[in-house]
């Protein structure tokens, strides 16, 4: 079993560890001026609190997401779909015309474009507070609407490969909180 030392001596690595931690996929998606759109792929993302509905993600400190985000103060959650693979990658690799190869819609009242056929389920957010950690800054968002667009089942990210459940599986009542 190989050993990482506690003394602080040698930087952690902590790329391996959170490689075991499967994972949905999310794209994060802003406005910046002139509606320009913006969006990254992201595996950081979590529920906070329910009341009031809450989440956070965490965004690269020199995304061009993160400051359209943290200028119109609203953003967009897309949680892909299985099928989604290919958008996954596309807004991970840092292409310029992302948004020209993908569907989106920019509905009334969306906090960030929402990603029509790639996302099965969008929240709609407002920013509520945001706090720079080492590279990444740790962006909190009050839930004003959640979009169900489909009823397939989630793309996710583990090992350093994409994946999805076999088949659907409902949530049993009193499951993860």
């Amino acid at each position: 079993m190989k050993h990482t030392p506690r003394n602080g001596a040698h930087p952690i690595d902590l790329r391996p560890f959170m490689t075991e931690f499967p994972t949905g996929v999310a794209i994060v998606t802003a406005l910046a001026d002139h509606r320009r759109p913006w969006g990254m792929t992201c595996t950081s993302m979590c529920s906070v609190t329910l009341t009031p509905p809450t989440l956070l993600v965490c965004l690269r400190e020199t995304s061009p997401t993160l400051a359209a985000l943290l200028n119109v103060r609203t953003f967009a959650v897309n949680l892909l779909h299985r099928d989604a693979r290919p958008t996954a990658e596309l807004f991970a690799s840092g292409t310029a015309d992302r948004f020209d190869r993908v569907a989106w819609s920019v509905p009334p009242g969306c906090g960030g474009p929402h990603l029509d056929a790639a996302a099965h389920m969008i929240a709609d957010c407002a920013l509520t507070e945001s706090r720079t950690i080492g590279d990444h800054v740790v962006v909190i968002g009050r839930v004003s609407h959640v979009t169900r667009t489909s009823e397939t089942t989630p793309l996710l990210y583990g090992r350093r490969r994409y994946a999805s459940w076999p088949e659907p599986y409902p949530v049993p009542a009193g499951g993860p909180q």
